[in-house]
């Protein structure tokens, strides 16, 4: 996603007035582009209510006005009839509209800290939720509508450096409380806040700035400083409150000496500032705003000089053209969800990377779980989700699992892992009871050891398909004399550029490669055949469906569901979080995508940034009797924790595919 960004010189966070937070500095740009803007004279008047904070929207028709004093949150008419009200010193006064007949309502009564959020529909206040906030002191409010993953979620905006993104509605359904889906880290003294939901990006005013994240809550946290306090920027003063156009131009009203900014983008991705002035004697808390093609009309209050000081309100007509809006539709994902996750890792930062399943021959219940660990060796989990075993061999990076090898004189069947700390393919055995055993190394040429797979054509002959870097592709063959096992170099492939995910058909005789950048490979997996491979899946850098980097593969064979009759490629599409089916088979057409959100009742995060997944049609005993899916979610919330597997029963796939 490209979002727009302010220019100004670029300087270090120290210089500019010990901005907390600064991440992400944007590019440095001439000193003229940075001189404050001439501000042009704007009168108010006052209104005839009074009240600390305001707001105004058309409902089924009737124009409303919304106020809140030291006593209640009243709805009025036009002619000033109270047509509903609910007792509490309101702050924060926050609407969202989802259809033309309702408008959902949010404030923060400031003497029990309680988030309240009502549904005003045909007269009637309704309250939908009573909430205790514990976390933070709420500064701003700001709801969300992820169209995309079909939630609505808000964001409660703290002044110490902190928000928390609750989730409200999936789907459409309420939730029985908000649930914490992400605490996202903000600049010190947090003051306000706006979402433009069509762009996926919350925007949040601190005293020496303005900045933006992603507002999707499986997004990266980080923040990118959007405008600066003067001289370095056109921000005069703290910002108080903002409101967003339709257009994407956005709102910000500067407290004391009131003065209003218009902040435009243009179109170098760069946002002009126009500055209002405002009479100089008034200090302004919030703004509300109602607008049409060729003007916005802004409600204020004024902060109260006492604690309970209600104020007459003050109104002003900003000329104006709404800009020409983008006709962007969001791709609507199908959601599935996690029902399992593992236990997560100790440390923080990109640890997991890919899974395997290992099925228990006699008791489909005790069957295991691997995962790399990029940083010490391969972890092992049980269907509850608990980590069973830990294996300290190194930094490995891909694994894979295949069955029937003899080692040390009995039966055992085969993890193999590549292995980063000397570019070799690492060997585990696996016993009859699931408990593995390090069972040696294969020593590669590669350079770089990256992605592998394994393939089994036949029962006792078993392959490796190991990547590098460069391109290159390498296929072993491992053997064993009963005791030992080797491995054996019969043929090399290669990709333009580097891969890493792959995935080989065993039934089909087929090996299909994921280069990173570019889409997906086959080639025939014999290890006599051509070496010449086939892209047959292309990765688009926006759109879609599958967006880089190509990551986790995995092979749902033929037949799995009625549905579908020939066999799918399961695909981490990791550039937008989403994960892709396509054909296995020519023409290799694009099936379906979906995302894997949040699952409230559980309280399991959904799953992002994903590197390896793994699946499997076999049961698992009785949480997953048709088998799963194994996602690694690189972004692990709901409490932020180090990286973890999600699991998701395979059946979720079917509603998916009958789409």
């Amino acid at each position: 996603m490209k979002y727009p960004v302010f220019t100004f010189t670029m300087l270090s966070c120290a210089v500019l007035l010990n901005l907390s937070g600064c991440q992400q500095q944007p590019e440095p740009k001439s000193a003229d582009a940075n001189q404050s803007p001439a501000a042009s004279p704007l009168a108010l008047k006052q209104l005839a209510i009074s009240g600390t904070f305001s707001a105004q929207a058309t409902v089924a028709g009737q124009a409303l006005q919304l106020r809140t004093d030291a006593n209640t949150l009243q709805v009025l008419d036009a002619a000033g009839k109270v047509l509903a009200s609910a007792a509490g010193r309101f702050e924060r006064l926050t609407l969202l509209q989802p259809q033309a007949d309702q408008l959902l309502i949010s404030a923060v009564d400031k003497e029990t800290q309680k988030l309240w959020l009502w549904q005003y529909q045909a007269g009637t206040l309704t309250p939908r939720f009573n909430y205790t906030l514990t976390s933070r002191v709420a500064e701003d409010l700001c709801f969300y509508q992820s169209a995309a993953n079909q939630q609505l979620s808000l964001f409660v905006i703290g002044d110490r450096g902190g928000a928390d993104q609750l989730l409200l509605q999936q789907q459409q359904q309420w939730l029985p409380q908000p649930l914490p889906m992400r605490v996202l880290n903000l600049p010190y003294d947090a003051k306000s806040c706006a979402v433009d939901s069509h762009t996926a990006v919350l925007y949040v005013s601190e005293p020496q700035g303005l900045w933006r994240f992603n507002a999707e809550a499986e997004s990266d946290e980080a923040g990118t400083l959007m405008q600066a306090r003067q001289p370095f920027g056109a921000i005069q003063s703290e910002i108080s409150a903002m409101q967003l156009l339709p257009d994407g131009q956005l709102l910000a009203l500067e407290a004391e000496p009131a003065r209003l900014l218009r902040l435009t983008p243009a179109a170098d991705d760069s946002f002009s500032a126009t500055a209002y002035s405002l009479p100089n004697e008034l200090a302004l808390q919030s703004m509300a705003m109602q607008y049409n093609k060729s003007a916005v009309t802004l409600q204020f209050a004024a902060e109260p000089a006492f604690l309970l000081d209600v104020r007459p309100l003050l109104t002003t007509t900003l000329p104006m053209q709404l800009l020409s809006q983008k006709t962007t539709t969001a791709t609507e994902f199908p959601q599935l969800q996690a029902t399992l996750e593992t236990v997560s890792t100790a440390t923080r930062g990109d640890v997991i990377d890919d899974p395997a399943f290992w099925h228990h021959a006699t008791n489909p219940a005790n069957s295991r779980i691997l995962a790399t660990d990029k940083r010490s060796g391969l972890e092992v989990y049980n269907l509850q989700g608990e980590r069973v075993q830990q294996l300290p061999v190194g930094r490995l990076n891909n694994v894979d699992v295949r069955y029937g090898l003899r080692w040390q004189g009995k039966p055992h069947d085969i993890a193999v892992a590549s292995l980063r700390n000397n570019n070799s393919l690492q060997l585990f055995a696996i016993d009859t009871e699931g408990l593995l055993h390090d069972a040696g190394q294969v020593p590669t040429e590669l350079a770089d050891i990256y992605g592998m797979c394994l393939y089994q054509p036949n029962a006792g002959e078993i392959y490796a398909f190991v990547n590098d870097k460069s391109g290159r592709i390498d296929q072993f063959r491992f053997s064993s004399n009963g005791t030992q096992w080797q491995g054996q170099l019969v043929r090399s492939l290669k990709v333009p550029s580097q891969p890493e995910g792959c995935v080989a058909d065993d039934k089909n005789q087929r090996l299909y490669v994921g280069e990173e950048d570019v889409g997906v490979w086959t080639f025939a997996a014999d290890a006599t055949a051509a070496v010449t491979g086939q892209l047959v899946i292309s990765a688009n850098e926006a759109q879609g469906p599958l967006v880089a980097d190509v990551e986790g593969m995995a092979l749902l064979p033929a037949g799995t569901f009625s549905v579908q009759p020939q066999p799918l490629l399961l695909i981490s599409s990791q550039g937008n979080d989403s994960y892709v089916l396509y054909q296995a088979t020519p023409p290799y057409a694009f099936v379906q995508r979906f995302r894997v959100g949040t699952n409230p009742q559980l309280g399991i995060d959904g799953s992002s940034e994903t590197d390896g997944l793994d699946l499997t049609v076999q049961s698992l005993g009785p949480a997953f009797p048709f088998g799963a899916m194994a996602i690694q979610d690189g972004r692990n919330r709901m409490p932020e924790a180090g990286q973890n597997l999600k699991l998701v029963p395979l059946q979720q796939l079917e509603a998916v595919l009958k789409r």
